[in-house]
């Protein structure tokens, strides 16, 4: 799955939509925001409910979610579950 991310503050995702919905299990993220000092020092961060929306609700989610976390890549941030990608790929402009 390649998730576009085009809002981002402080290293947090506020707006995204799927580009690409195969493989689910392996997000892959592209970046089309505009970052600021500060908004992507260090991993990329999803909130965990935002990526359950993307991939079809919590049923569907919850697997890969497990296998994620066994992955280490859901972690908490202020309180919350978040998906966290370390790295990502920024979108070429056209």
């Amino acid at each position: 799955m390649r998730i576009r991310a085009t809002a981002v503050f402080e290293r947090v995702i506020y707006n995204c939509f799927v580009t690409d919905p195969s493989r689910p299990e392996r997000p892959v993220l592209e970046m089309d925001a505009l970052l600021r000092d500060g908004d992507a020092d260090g991993p990329v961060l999803l909130p965990v409910p935002q990526f359950m929306a993307l991939v079809g609700g919590p049923a569907v989610a919850e697997p890969m979610l497990r296998r994620l976390s066994a992955q280490g890549r859901v972690v908490r941030h202020q309180g919350v579950a978040h998906l966290s990608f370390p790295t990502w790929q920024p979108v070429a402009d056209d």
